[in-house]
């Protein structure tokens, strides 16, 4: 059968028109009864009363780009899906047709790159085993039963998705259905009416690595429900971790009664009757399992109901949280209320379409979506200590996230950005430093600096005033902050900082051989460091320490440290003065080619977490780090010789392919243009990214996803603002659409900036009359017309943007028209 529901159907490269928005999906009345009712903490212009139909799942699930299509709940652990054999199946699912459906598992992160993560618990049907149909033929190992899927006419896969659904037609004729809570997940499996006998895989072995030991394995033959769990290596880490499930069955409008046939099976060989894993001679990766048959409905068609709950406590917790979550396998209830909490949380978010093309509007939303399903709510399921407050994970990790994906959940998603920090505070109170990289419960590897600094900064000088309200402690906050910039652990590779060093020179020196952690990444460290340190400084302002704000404001200039003013790129000596270069302990500088780890770089280093790499940098060339100086961009313009050298040297950075769209270090330079008062420039370079980049297609991302930073990059390009993390203010361009809003429940408040003189987007991103000439708030002439304060959005305001086709326009005329940078006395919270 051919998946017909109104769904979301995928993009074949290199294609950008819709193939089948969702038009005829009516949201509850409930959820659209609380978006227009005023006065009950919800905004009562909603243009778009069902955003959910403007997202694309499938955006980014080939090519590398690892973005999960399946189904959660915002922050929900679960993330039920596909898993597929191809090598890109980081987050299980794979567009390309090509590659074979494995399983459909519970747990999955998105956009990650490491090792396969998570993917545990597959579930499997069989609609029949052999010429003879018989138990004990039937393929039960992973690499045995993978199937194709069907393909529509354009040569897709069959398969479909939505916010709260997935769907796929194997070529067994088999349909698979998937909706899910937050611990827990609802399969509905359609047989062929030729299945005298379906039967179901539950496998517990085939994680993403295949890495499992110590699996346990129960079936009741009386109910058909099967327990267990194992343990499994972390995906980006030396750790492990343990997790369990919980498998009921029911039959879909029929009474499917207890199994026919039930076994465990090791590899290909299920044996008939064994109800425990205990009963085989199992080894570490073996792959162990339940296999069940149960009867056919001789009523009409059959389908049977797989509920399976997850737990990393225990087997029995996995079975409450299914029973508590989805009490009576009502799939169609499921489905409908994850819809509407993801409407909930988009409608947030407004846009006006007149003048603007379909893709523009589902690119937004799409991304706006992904910055919501990492990090994951894991609270009540955390193994490793008991406590009453939040617990996040997949983390994965803060140096992809703390750019873009926090500042905005700050415009409209304040109360679980709150929990987020109450889980990370949490985890420092009891491991000693904030979380860097996690997932699953387990340590992973830091890539950069400790960046959780700059998440719970962004946090707090922005709510400081209803952090109380928020539950959260500015005390305890503020010790997280300081364990990380003062203590120093035994592995800085897992958490924290190499923080002695960073105190006693003020650099990290590059030949200083220190136990503890890997001696690599010096120079990208240290700028992160810095910006770390600025986070804090603000935070301490906030909490009127004026000592430490100005301590930590201090060790925020030590960027100065490593940069060598008398390194160039050949044959640009006139345009680029200066460079972040390694130092060693006495003072003098090393030495790493501009063009190295660039995309450019013709050796095609990619300076990832190699003790061998002694380079200096973590994935971004020496050009791209030289401008990541986000707490004082002023300093950084004098440093490079001026405006118009640091200008050019942007040009050149764009114009000889020094910019990577797939990286985060490059994130930030299309708005660059604006500390040095051509603001129009960072409104084309940025729309140039997105035009050459980005789009709705299955490949339209340039790299990972990395849990969310790419979608909330695109999210704001797309708004036209750009994030300074920890600080209060944004950088301004002109959105995609003529107006866009941000409705905040915490202030129930609606900020609304509106395009005056919109008339739509080039489709290359040059020219255009897209260029902010002049701003307004609330009707008076705003400071700057090259970044909004908080308070704009903290209070609800009309932002009015009066727009032109010159790219010459500037900041302003007044002394507080360009963005505030430390050196010229910026940043004061």
């Amino acid at each position: 059968m051919t998946i017909t529901s109104r769904t979301m159907r995928r993009h074949l490269p290199p294609l950008v028109a819709l193939l089948g928005i969702l038009t005829s999906f009516a949201a509850p009345a409930a959820t659209a009864q609380s978006a227009s009712t005023p006065g009950n903490g919800r905004r009562a212009d909603v243009p778009i009363p069902d955003p959910a139909s403007h997202v694309n799942l499938f955006i980014g699930t080939t090519s590398s780009g690892h973005a999960f299509p399946g189904v959660t709940l915002p922050h929900g652990m679960v993330k039920v899906g596909m898993d597929t054999d191809s090598p890109d199946n980081h987050a299980g699912y794979d567009s390309n047709p090509s590659f074979s459906a494995t399983g459909f598992s519970q747990l999955h992160d998105d956009g990650t790159g490491g090792s396969v993560p998570l993917s545990l618990f597959k579930i499997w049907p069989f609609a029949s085993c052999g010429s003879d149909n018989r138990f004990e033929v039937c393929p039960t190992d992973i690499n045995s039963r993978k199937v194709l899927r069907k393909t529509l006419a354009d040569g897709s896969p069959d398969d479909a998705t939505e916010p709260g659904y997935f769907a796929s037609n194997l070529s067994t004729d088999i349909r698979v259905e998937l909706t899910a809570t937050r611990r827990a997940a609802l399969h509905r499996y359609t047989f062929p009416a030729n299945a005298t006998i379906p039967r179901l895989v539950v496998d517990f072995t085939n994680d993403g690595q295949q890495s499992n030991s110590l699996p346990v394995v129960q079936i009741d033959p009386d109910t058909g429900r099967v327990t267990g769990g194992a343990t499994y290596a972390a995906s980006f880490g030396p750790g492990v971790y343990r997790a369990y499930t919980c498998v009921d069955f029911k039959g879909d409008g029929f009474d499917l009664g207890k199994p026919v046939e039930y076994g465990t099976y090791l590899g290909n060989s299920p044996i008939r009757g064994l109800v425990g894993g205990i009963q085989e001679y199992t080894g570490y990766r073996s792959e162990l399992g339940a296999l069940l048959g149960f009867t056919q409905n001789g009523n009409g068609q059959t389908a049977i109901y797989a509920r399976v709950g997850v737990s990393f406590i225990s087997s029995a917790q996995a079975c409450s949280n299914a029973e508590a979550e989805i009490p009576t396998f009502d799939f169609e209830g499921t489905r409908s209320a994850t819809r509407a909490a993801w409407n909930e949380l988009l409608g947030r978010v407004q846009v006006e379409t007149d003048g603007v093309d379909s893709d523009t509007v589902e690119l937004f939303y799409s991304s706006l979506y992904r910055t919501h399903i990492s990090p994951a709510d894991y609270s009540g399921e955390n193994p490793l200590w008991d406590s009453d407050e939040p617990y996040y994970d997949s983390f994965y990790c803060n140096w992809d996230t703390f750019r873009t994906l926090y500042p905005l959940m700050s415009l409209h998603d304040p109360e679980n950005f709150a929990r987020i920090v109450r889980g990370m505070i949490n985890i420092q109170q009891h491991e000693g430093w904030l979380p860097e990289c996690r997932g699953a419960t387990a340590q992973q590897w830091i890539q950069g600096g400790s960046n959780g600094d700059p998440i719970l900064g962004e946090f707090f000088v922005k709510f400081a005033d209803h952090a109380a309200s928020l539950n959260v402690s500015a005390d305890a906050l503020y010790k997280a902050l300081l364990a990380d910039a003062e203590d120093q652990p035994t592995d800085w590779n897992l958490q924290g900082r190499q923080v002695n060093v960073w105190k006693q020179y003020g650099y990290i020196p590059q030949d200083l051989i220190e136990p503890g952690g890997a001696n690599t990444k010096q120079v990208s460290r240290a700028l992160e460091y810095a910006f770390g340190d600025f986070a804090i400084s603000q935070v301490a302002k906030a909490l009127n320490n004026t000592a430490d704000g100005e301590k930590y404001a201090k060790r925020a200039g030590n960027f100065v440290n490593v940069w060598n003013p008398n390194v160039t790129v050949p044959g640009n000596e006139s345009i680029v003065v200066g460079m972040a270069q390694p130092r060693f302990s006495n003072g003098s500088f090393g030495f790493t080619d501009p063009k190295h780890c660039s995309p450019n770089d013709p050796t095609g280093a990619n300076c990832f977490l190699f003790n061998t790499n002694f380079d200096g940098f973590y994935e971004a060339s020496p050009m791209v780090y030289s401008q990541f100086v986000p707490q004082d961009t002023a300093k950084l313009i004098e440093l490079q010789g001026g405006a118009d050298k640091f200008v050019a040297r942007l040009d050149l950075i764009f114009d000889e392919n020094y910019f990577d769209a797939t990286d985060e270090p490059s994130q930030q330079i299309p708005f660059m243009y604006h500390y040095a008062n051509k603001p129009g420039h960072s409104t084309q370079r940025s729309r140039q990214v997105l035009a050459q980049h980005f789009s709705t297609a299955t490949n339209g991302l340039p790299g990972n996803d990395d849990s969310g930073a790419m979608a909330s990059y695109v999210a704001f390009f797309l708004a036209g603002l750009y994030p300074v993390p920890a600080t209060k203010q944004y950088l301004l361009s002109s959105p995609f659409f003529p107006r866009i809003s941000f409705f905040n429940p915490l202030f129930n408040t609606t900020t609304t900036i509106l395009a005056r003189n919109f008339a739509g987007n080039p489709a290359n991103g040059t020219g255009g009359t897209v260029f902010v000439q002049n701003v307004t708030i609330d009707g008076r002439p705003a400071t700057s017309n090259c970044f909004l304060e908080w308070d704009v959005f903290e209070r609800g305001a009309t932002v009015e943007l009066t727009l032109t086709d010159d790219i010459e326009v500037t900041c302003g005329n007044g002394a507080d028209a360009l963005p505030p940078s430390l050196s010229t006395g910026g940043f004061d919270v």
